[in-house]
């Protein structure tokens, strides 16, 4: 039978070395070599491939002792293979276990045959091809695709991966990658691939998965490297391609990625017009290579940036340049309000003076007035403080003390966060929002986490698989972060990269649980929510399942709870409140259970509705950390612990042992539960009191005071 060689160059990718060597060990085919190419790794990656390396004895090893790059890790791999046919696999992608075979089968006499490249961000296969016979003939199954024209297409993703090749043809060709760039490197080899090849078969159902890294600060992929890097390194392949090829169909293909690659990379990198000079000679050297015909069909304002390179005046070229930025600023305002707004942000309202004694709010995404920019709010007007007060909403809200109302992203949204000296907010502003030096952004989030945050998670399952590095560009601007415990700090410092100041007064949201926790309060606000009086309250205030989206940022949420089941045993003596969180969109139907249950997802403030209940039902909501400042009975409705746990998020804390109460899995057994409180509570009581000392011994009711007086100086 045949061998495949597999050629993995490896560097400082240990995070995802393992799934992708087990993926080539689980292949249906299994006469392959396995060289893994370490290019001077760290001695973390470099234990991790020596570990691997035992697995199979078909996986052979080389070491660079020094960083020479993944062109000439795959030269030196090619230089080794003793298979008949080279297959290149990036150490932090994987394959389809029927991926090699499915090559294999149908290349015939072709030297080379494609697969789909399928790009994901998560580090499990969704969908697999069925093959039921790892020995079976899949040529009648499987739709061979030639590419007889335009083949020069294939390389329109720059890459070389997922392609069985003949070594015969490599070595016979000659054909090597760059070893004197970072990025690119594969045109080197398959330009010349493509230009001794004929016709290619494509085949759909191999899959090569191909990893977006969601981390691309602390562990970024070559192709995440700064926009200066990668200009540089494409400018050098098109200028080495252009002086060795001169085939017409393949200039055409270059003049057409150059031009390409230009109005939609480079041009962006030039938005700030010093940029110019680090690329400009580079830049005029491949200009001067470009066929001018190809330039015809080109837009007007591209055709007078390349002439304005071609003179070779690097002063010319950035007014040139600044103009047209000038032009396509404005073209991109027109096509909508909310851009249209974010240009007189930029252009207008920035250039105002700011307003030193102006302070913006908002809460949960302008959704409801609540959490501790309200309490920060009204510890200011409580004590008078010399400020002009600015609240963001969906929706007008009676405030006290009169503030400005804003509707959230109207013109007059833009024009007051423009002009404020200070923005308190508990989750992310908008990415668009630039902030000034003299702003002061506090950012009191909105939990102790439970779950893991942003760059201690590993997989992004929801809607925007740029979280991490969105998260990381909105959250620089913070200048302050609140912190309830010694606990979050440094879960925050690590998570959020955060390294400015942290406030470790506790929460100001959970100063009303030590201020207003009293049986006047309570009955108050029982009376003011249109709650029985006479009956024990249960508060039911269940997390999202990031998996569980309809679109970027709306959330869906089924409710598991049996609530005629409860009705029926507890109705007597219980009401039940639901909390749903701030990002669930979807409303509770509730009709039927009126008395019994209540709906106050959209109620303000969570820390009102923890002072009227008696027992919290939560499942991985950070509400408990807060809710256990009340020494209050905690139920946990965990029915799907081992999916939340170990696929979407993971947890901080062993939440089977340190929480401060039992873990109920179905309806039965939280009505059992409540049932038998007193005898549930006793049973947590050491378990409680260790969890509110780790925890709690912050918030002391004072957290909105000293926030004040270290933030705004009062």
């Amino acid at each position: 039978m045949s061998t495949i060689s597999v050629i993995m160059a490896i560097y400082n990718t240990e995070e995802f070395l393992e799934q992708s060597i087990q993926s080539v060990l689980d292949q249906s085919y299994q006469t392959f070599e396995l060289l893994l190419i370490d290019d001077n790794s760290n001695e973390t990656c470099d234990r991790k491939i020596k570990e691997l390396a035992g697995l199979d004895n078909r996986i052979k090893c080389f070491q660079f002792q020094e960083r020479k790059g993944v062109g000439a890790a795959r030269n030196y791999g090619i230089e080794q293979a003793s298979g008949e046919y080279i297959y290149f696999l990036d150490s932090d992608d994987y394959l389809s276990p029927n991926t090699l075979q499915l090559l294999l089968e149908n290349i015939g006499e072709y030297d080379m045959i494609s697969g789909k490249l399928k790009r994901t961000h998560l580090s499990e296969v969704t969908e697999e091809p069925t093959v039921s016979d790892s020995n079976m003939d899949l040529k009648d199954e499987i739709k061979v695709k030639l590419f007889k024209e335009n083949k020069f297409n294939l390389i329109r993703n720059n890459s070389v991966l997922n392609r069985l090749i003949k070594k015969d043809f490599i070595l016979s060709h000659h054909l090597c990658f760059a070893e004197d760039t970072e990025r690119y490197a594969d045109l080197a080899f398959m330009v010349p691939a493509l230009l001794n090849t004929r016709e290619i078969p494509y085949i759909k159902s191999s899959l090569y998965y191909k990893r977006r890294r969601n981390d691309p600060l602390s562990n970024p992929a070559l192709m995440q490297a700064p926009a200066e890097d990668r200009i540089k390194d494409f400018l050098h392949m098109y200028i080495f391609l252009k002086e060795n090829y001169t085939q017409e169909d393949l200039n055409v293909f270059l003049d057409k990625k150059f031009l390409n690659y230009y109005r939609k990379t480079i041009v962006r990198f030039f938005r700030i017009n010093e940029n110019v000079d680090s690329v400009f000679p580079q830049l005029l050297e491949a200009v001067n290579r470009i066929d001018n015909n190809h330039l015809v069909t080109k837009s007007a304002i591209l055709k007078k940036e390349i002439v304005a390179i071609k003179s070779a005046d690097i002063e010319r070229f950035k007014k040139v340049n600044l103009k047209h930025l000038r032009l396509r600023k404005l073209r991109n305002a027109v096509k909508s309000k909310g851009r249209l707004f974010t240009q007189i942000y930029r252009s207008v309202f920035l250039k105002m003076p700011v307003k030193k004694n102006m302070v913006v709010f908002e809460s949960f995404l302008g959704k409801n007035y609540s959490d501790s920019p309200k309490y920060i709010y009204e510890y200011m007007l409580e004590n008078k403080l010399d400020f002009h007060y600015v609240w963001i909403f969906n929706e007008k809200r009676k405030v006290p003390g009169n503030p400005t109302q804003v509707r959230r992203f109207s013109l007059r949204y833009y024009y007051y966060l423009a002009r404020a000296k200070y923005w308190v907010s508990n989750s992310r502003m908008p990415r668009r929002l630039n902030k000034r030096d003299e702003n002061i952004y506090l950012q009191t989030w909105h939990g102790t986490p439970l779950k893991t945050l942003v760059f201690d998670m590993k997989d992004i399952h929801s809607a925007d698989p740029k979280y991490k590095q969105n998260f990381y560009k909105q959250s620089r601007r913070w200048d302050y972060l609140s912190s309830p415990n010694r606990y979050s700090s440094d879960i925050f410092k690590r998570a959020f990269l955060f390294d400015k100041e942290m406030l470790e007064f506790g929460y100001p949201r959970n100063d009303i649980l030590y201020q207003k926790n009293t049986e006047k309060d309570i009955f108050n606000l029982k009376q003011k929510m249109n709650l029985p009086t006479d009956k024990k309250v249960v508060l039911y205030a269940p997390t999202w399942r990031d998996d569980e989206f309809y679109a970027r940022g709306k959330y869906k949420f089924t409710l598991q709870l049996d609530l005629e089941r409860m009705q029926k045993h507890l109705g007597d003596d219980y009401v039940v409140l639901l909390r749903m969180h701030y990002f669930i969109a979807s409303q509770m139907d509730i009709s039927g259970f009126e008395g019994f249950v209540y709906d106050f997802s959209s109620y303000d403030d969570i820390a009102e509705l923890y002072l009227v209940s008696d027992i919290l039902i939560t499942d991985y909501s950070s509400v408990f950390f807060d809710y256990a400042n009340l020494k209050r009975p905690i139920l946990f409705y965990t029915y799907d612990l081992e999916r939340y746990r170990d696929k979407l998020r993971g947890f901080y804390i062993d939440i089977e042992e340190e929480v401060p109460g039992p873990l109920v899995k179905t309806s039965d057994e939280v009505i059992r539960a409540i049932q038998n409180i007193d005898s549930v509570q006793n049973e947590y009581q050491e378990k409680y009191e260790a969890f509110y000392n780790r925890f709690c011994t912050w918030d002391d009711g004072y957290a909105s005071e000293k926030t004040v007086k270290k933030v705004f100086k009062q």
